[in-house]
């Protein structure tokens, strides 16, 4: 029994935490607003958030697709290497995905010009592959190949790892991006062409010590905010952590109860799925329930095509409570309203 008490000390003593820091930069749609071409780009484009989640069912072609509609405003973005000698990237650590994908020097598209370019002949442990990927958005597509290549994220060297290089990115729609790629954390289901998620494949080859991860958001611009491999860190949060089970696996959905607000339910009455993606800084939902908080918040339509409140009412608005496997949730206005240029 001390053998056995020993052994896990020194299991515990040897366990690393495999960070990687993120930071909060403008969203796309904000970067679009500031260049004066967020309401030509809501006008042209009939932009559904929930498109990424229902993709439309198409005839089978040799090119996979998924969505990117809702990196339209994503916020938090970390660093990735990729190759021998590591080329970095800036990334969406996204869990409403599941593909890696960075731009390639293969791409000669507007929007490639102006981010980090993957360079295969610069990485000694690069392996093609004949599969193409494609990735669909408001605007376009993506499309490019799949290769494999050592990934490194948070201190880990993840070997073999199947991601995809552009070859196209049309239109000016990536070129506002503050991001390079995306690395999605979904389900292995929901993958084109099948590739391994980068989570799945690190846990496959034993890299971490447990079977999941851990995202800390923080409301500071530059600092604070983690994607945590294989464990959680105590320091982020107090009391006691509230697991929900998934209920449907491929994105991470869950089941909510109710969505609440002054004691009323203005959404979710009977019950409702949800799916949590850390791919979009919006909460969405059908449009006659969100028409409803809306109203009842007093947002009104500015020249853009967005719902805005005064920011001098943000302090008198009241909590929306989400109850979620039974535990209320209370989201205060200051957290579901963005507020920007004051």
């Amino acid at each position: 029994m001390k053998w056995l008490l020993l052994l896990g000390l020194v299991a515990l003593s040897e366990c690393i935490i495999h960070k990687v820091p993120l930071v909060r930069k403008k969203s796309l749609r904000r970067n679009l607003s500031e260049h004066g071409l967020l309401k030509d780009f809501l006008k042209k484009h009939n932009r559904n958030p929930a498109r990424k989640y229902f993709p439309q069912a198409e005839a089978p072609t040799l090119i996979d697709e998924q969505p990117l509609e809702n990196y339209l405003d994503a916020e938090y973005f970390g660093t990735i290497g990729i190759g021998t000698p590591a080329q970095n990237f800036t990334v969406v650590f996204d869990t409403g995905s599941s593909n890696l994908w960075v731009p390639s020097v293969y791409c000669s598209s507007l929007a490639c010009m102006d981010h980090n370019l993957f360079n295969p002949q610069d990485s000694s442990t690069y392996r093609a592959t004949s599969k193409t990927l494609s990735i669909t958005y408001g605007t376009g597509s993506m499309t490019g190949i799949l290769g494999y290549d050592t990934v490194k994220v948070g201190g880990i060297s993840d070997t073999n790892q199947i991601f995809g290089l552009s070859e196209t990115e049309p239109g000016f729609f990536l070129f506002f991006a503050p991001f390079d790629g995306i690395l999605g954390l979904a389900y292995p289901s929901i993958s084109s062409s099948g590739a391994t998620p980068v989570f799945d494949n690190i846990w496959n080859q034993g890299l971490v010590s447990q079977d999941l991860f851990s995202v800390y958001l923080s409301a500071d611009d530059q600092s604070g905010s983690v994607v945590i491999f294989g464990d959680i860190d105590s320091s982020y949060y107090t009391g006691s952590l509230n697991w929900v089970p998934v209920s449907v696996e491929g994105y991470w959905q869950i089941s909510v109860d109710s969505i609440t607000m002054n004691g009323k339910t203005i959404a979710c009455a009977e019950g409702c799925q949800a799916i949590v993606d850390t791919g979009t800084s919006l909460l969405t939902g059908p449009t006659s329930p969100i028409a409803n908080i809306q109203s009842d918040i007093g947002a009104s339509e500015n020249s853009d095509g967005e719902m805005v409140v005064s920011c001098s009412a943000v302090s008198s608005l009241p909590d929306i409570v989400f109850t979620i496997n039974g535990v209320q949730y209370p989201l205060p206005p200051s957290a579901y309203i963005l507020q920007v240029r004051g």
